[in-house]
């Protein structure tokens, strides 16, 4: 049985931690719940300001990498550029290619041949290109002849 101190009734057993003890324990808690505040508080204020210290640096590294995918990007467009321009120049070398344009684009004859232009007055652009196949331009000295006429008549 639990002794009775005799002042009130009273009963205490030594092996519970009854007493005075409880309440310091639950003190300690309560620093310890302000203290754990205090440190969330602490290193929420670091984690900030990593943050902050991480922000401009990942900015600018998220920066270069999209200007550098963008110069890669105009790099292989040139790159076909410098390919397609490179074929053109070797196409430019070979004689018989730049026959062939002449005679198609503006018309040249070579001396051995004879070279007939069939000019229909009657027709319309639209009817001759679809009759004769031929291309949708006048060729140039018709162009310059047809300035020359029109620059007359203003006078």
């Amino acid at each position: 049985m639990a002794a009775d101190d005799g002042g009130g009734g009273r009963r205490t057993n030594p092996g519970t931690g009854s007493g005075s003890a409880s309440g310091t324990g639950r003190q300690r808690g309560r620093q310890g719940g302000s203290a754990l505040t205090g440190r969330a508080a602490i290193l929420a204020v670091v984690v900030c300001a990593i943050a902050l210290t991480l922000a401009y640096p990942v900015r600018e590294y998220i920066a270069q990498r999209q200007e550098i995918a963008d110069l890669e990007h105009k790099q292989s467009v040139a790159q076909k550029q410098v390919a397609e321009l490179s074929q053109r120049k070797q196409r430019l070398t070979d004689k018989s290619y730049i026959e062939r344009e002449a005679k198609r684009r503006l018309h040249y004859c070579m001396p051995h041949e004879k070279c007939y232009i069939v000019l229909d007055g009657g027709a319309s652009d639209g009817e001759q290109a679809q009759r004769g196949g031929v291309n949708e331009r006048p060729p140039w000295y018709e162009t310059l002849w047809r300035s020359v006429e029109t620059a007359d008549r203003t006078r």
